[in-house]
């Protein structure tokens, strides 16, 4: 079953929902399919990456389907250079039990509105190359290879690639 547009809802973070952001993650880490981190990351990890966003132009939000929290997203910094100031990462995290209904596609629909508006003119994401799922997803939504970095990651003795996925907005 897919979502409605109306079931879905995006909503700026607040300090008090770091603690959930956090075990959306952490639940990725196992598959080692979506992050390097190997092991769990806490809350206080995470402080500072929290309040580098903002709601002018490098938003964090959680997604709400049916009013529950269900993941986040967000813009980040592209390289910390003021010339790279109109390029973002994108980073979308949705709980394993609300994955499949077509929520990331609405939820990265909004977020590169949200970027045309407030000036970002370039959205990367960075994919390993086993992520399937996310490499569909973003090629669904028009995101084109611009980069690979073979054997770049090191997971359970196992090497991966790493794909930089891009879009102009």
């Amino acid at each position: 079953m897919t979502a409605s547009l109306t079931e879905i809802n995006l909503k700026h973070a607040e300090l008090s929902d770091l603690e959930f952001i956090i075990d959306v993650y952490n639940q990725t880490i196992p598959s080692r399919m979506v992050t390097a981190d190997i092991t769990p990351i806490t809350v206080k990890d995470r402080i500072d990456w929290f309040f580098a966003h903002n709601r002018t132009n490098r938003p964090l939000w959680i997604i709400e389907y049916n009013k529950i929290p269900c993941g986040w997203v967000s813009l980040s910094s592209f390289y910390g250079r003021a010339a790279y100031a109109k390029t973002v990462e994108i980073s979308l995290y949705i709980d394993q039990q609300f994955r499949g209904k077509k929520i990331g596609q609405f939820t990265v629909s909004e977020l590169e509105k949200f970027a045309q508006k407030h000036g970002i003119e370039t959205i990367l994401c960075y994919i390993f190359g086993h992520n399937q799922p996310s490499l569909a997803l973003f090629s669904k939504m028009g995101y084109q290879q611009w980069g690979l970095l073979p054997n770049i990651a090191e997971l359970d003795q196992i090497k991966r690639d790493l794909v930089i996925l891009g879009k102009r907005i």
